[in-house]
């Protein structure tokens, strides 16, 4: 009898952990910054309307170090604890940001070291945020310590849920100060270990730029002038690795001091001002939910912004498997519903939290014309009206979400290619975007993969622009169509090596056998069209696939010539023939080959015909501007993007679980909104 009770309580024990783990929850919320009015009236007031809208959760702490250290090593928390102790009480938990930059001035005066250099030389006082140089070793030292203090005090707070881990890291200008270069050139000094490993990858025979000690390396830019683009993409990957060492120590002190605390961040890398390769930190998992702000513009009635917002969390996401967090949303003037509209968008990627930005109208400072759910007086608005019914909405759901993708298809980043790409007419990420809104527009779910850090467990992969083509990536592309799977490779990739030199041998660089080509170099379609056949002008082109003629654009066109692979189409507009879609069988897979920057017009007929091949799961079946997912076996969401009802074919019986109404048969979904079905 003991024995069977014991194995009941096992086993009830085993039942409560499964539903614990089961138990699934959607979290809505606001970015909200006490800091700029500590009046405890006005936070109890404001936390009030918080929990009356039916808020789960409220991110604080960001862009405001000196609140918490006004002066150094001198701590105020006491105000803080007010707040978070109200947050608590009123069952709303917090996201706190640990705020290590912008650096406070105090800081700046002491260390000067910690300013921004212009490229031409100037130092630059700390006007607005994010002018710090956050690879200084004072500057760590200091932020690190920050982030400790912080940690311990508020680790074991009931209120906690997750430590932001900066805000925005990619954002603000690269410093070039002398102090600057003395650290570049340990970490060339580290990675090349002697001149001549040096002086090769760099091609100082180039210009007469030969060096003969590692101290006369000088910083890419003076001035306004570029150098060379092995220089160039080495500061890079030196400015990103002081960007990810920075945010590894942070997570590392969060850790050590909170080891139950989540970690979440608002990871903008791809700012054009200071892009890093944050797939470091993605495949790290050591950032237990990716996180980014969400700003899809103010627009009900178009779809581009959100398409935009949505790839943005693709690209932070990368292979996670843990829920993603969008740790500010949009609020500003967005039109009536086109906050609850996107909402109901980033639920089919994964996200679990909807965190608008910001709580109050801003009174001062940057953004102090940005609208909030307040207005300045403090007297909530539509777009807390808006927050409120989303937060409604999503109590009634959350137990389906958040949703999990399965995605069979993987989409190429690659951080180099983006630097080295910076001289063709498309960037790398632009091609990665194209990519991936084929799978946006069909309701597929893709994955933005870092190929040599992938398992590549997919049966689809894109290799959209990926300039810079090292060894391990070009052996994982090698293996994986060994193995069987289907590789499509466009314009613009291996063109150049891990150094940044364009490949002396056969490209495509590394690869030109698996995919049975040589690429002899590229043409100008605007010049090439002055011999059109067609009278074609200006960018566009005119190929032939399938039978078919496409029409499109592109600056330039791969000259292809086959070494076995077999030709699908060519570009017929010109004054011949030109293969542009080759494919070649490698081992047990194949290699398909685009000669054109990814676009819609030629990868759509390709990839349909690829997802019957390759006997990929289609997303649900929706007339054109309706988003859908399949959630689990009985739940479907929809969200009708136009301003048109779309009615959706449905057999049987099904459940409205968001407006409790019953259908049997097909359905209508109004304008611009969600439906969430239970089919039984």
């Amino acid at each position: 009898m003991k024995i069977r009770i014991k194995q009941l309580l096992i086993i009830s024990t085993l039942l409560l952990a499964t539903l614990s783990v089961k138990a699934q929850e959607l979290y809505v919320g606001t970015n909200y910054h006490p800091h700029d009015d500590k009046d405890q009236e006005k936070i109890k007031k404001d936390i009030g309307l918080m929990k009356a809208a039916g808020f789960k959760v409220v991110r604080m702490g960001h862009l405001a170090w000196d609140s918490y250290e006004p002066a150094e090593g001198r701590f105020d928390f006491q105000w803080f604890d007010f707040v978070m102790d109200m947050m608590n009480k009123a069952g709303i938990k917090v996201i706190l940001d640990i705020a290590i930059r912008p650096a406070p001035i105090w800081l700046h005066h002491k260390y000067p070291s910690i300013d921004v250099t212009s490229p031409g030389g100037n130092a630059q006082y700390p006007n607005h945020r994010y002018m710090d140089d956050v690879g200084d070793p004072m500057y760590q030292k200091y932020a690190i310590r920050y982030a400790d203090t912080l940690t311990k005090h508020y680790a074991k707070h009931p209120a906690l849920l997750a430590f932001g881990i900066d805000n925005e890291s990619g954002d603000g200008p690269i410093s070039y100060s002398e102090t600057v270069r003395k650290r570049f050139v340990v970490w060339l000094t580290k990675k090349y270990s002697n001149l001549d490993n040096f002086n090769k990858a760099w091609a100082t025979q180039r210009w007469s730029r030969r060096i003969n000690q590692f101290d006369e390396v000088g910083l890419p830019v003076t001035g306004e002038k570029n150098g060379a683009p092995e220089k160039i993409l080495d500061f890079r990957r030196f400015i990103s690795d002081e960007v990810n060492h920075l945010l590894f120590k942070v997570i590392g002190v969060v850790n050590t001091n909170a080891p139950n605390a989540l970690t979440n961040t608002n990871a903008w890398y791809y700012s054009s001002l200071k892009y890093f390769d944050y797939s470091e930190m993605a495949y790290s998992g050591k950032m237990s939910r990716e996180g980014a702000g969400f700003y899809p513009g103010n627009s009900l009635t178009t779809n581009w912004g959100v398409m935009n917002a949505l790839f943005g969390i693709a690209r932070i996401q990368f292979e996670s498997t843990t829920p993603f967090w969008c740790s500010e949303f949009t609020t500003m003037t967005a039109v009536p519903n086109s906050i609850r509209k996107s909402a109901y968008a980033t639920l089919m990627y994964g996200n679990q939290a909807v965190c608008g930005w910001t709580w109050q109208s801003m009174w001062s400072g940057e953004e102090q014309y940005l609208e909030g759910m307040l207005d300045w007086d403090g007297v909530t608005n539509r777009k807390y009206e808006e927050y409120k019914k989303i937060a409604t909405e999503f109590k009634k759901i959350e137990k389906y979400f958040p949703y999990k993708l399965s995605p069979e298809v993987g989409l190429a980043f690659s951080f180099p290619s983006q630097i080295a790409s910076s001289s063709f007419p498309e960037a790398q990420d632009q091609q990665l975007q194209s990519c991936w809104n084929l799978f946006y527009t069909r309701n597929m779910d893709a994955s933005v993969v870092e190929i040599s850090k992938s398992p590549l467990k997919y049966k689809l992969l894109f290799v959209p622009g990926v300039t810079v083509m090292d060894e391990a990536t070009a052996n994982k592309i090698r293996d994986f169509v060994k193995n069987g799977g289907t590789v499509i490779m466009t314009s613009n990739s291996a063109v150049v090596d891990e150094t940044g030199k364009v490949f002396a041998s056969t490209h495509p660089g590394r690869l030109s056998d698996v995919f049975g080509i040589r690429v002899a170099g590229y043409e100008e379609t605007e010049q090439m069209n002055e011999v059109s056949r067609t009278s074609l002008r200006g960018k566009k082109i005119q190929l032939i696939y399938q039978g078919k003629t496409i029409g499109t654009e592109s600056s330039r066109y791969d000259v292809i010539q086959s070494k076995g692979a077999e030709i699908l189409g060519s570009i017929t507009s010109l004054d011949k023939d030109y293969p542009i879609i080759t494919a070649n069988k490698y081992g047990k897979g194949r290699a398909i080959y685009v000669g054109l920057p990814a676009s819609a017009d030629v990868l759509s007929p390709l990839l349909d015909k690829l997802i019957d091949e390759l006997d990929m799961k289609k997303g649900p079946q929706v007339p054109v501007g309706v988003m859908a997912r399949q959630i689990d076996r009985n739940h479907f969401l929809y969200l009708n993007l136009t301003g048109d009802p779309k009615e959706i074919a449905m057999n049987g019986k099904s459940q409205s679980i968001l407006f409790d109404k019953s259908y049997t048969g097909n359905f209508t979904i109004a304008p611009y909104e969600p439906e969430f079905i239970e089919v039984k």
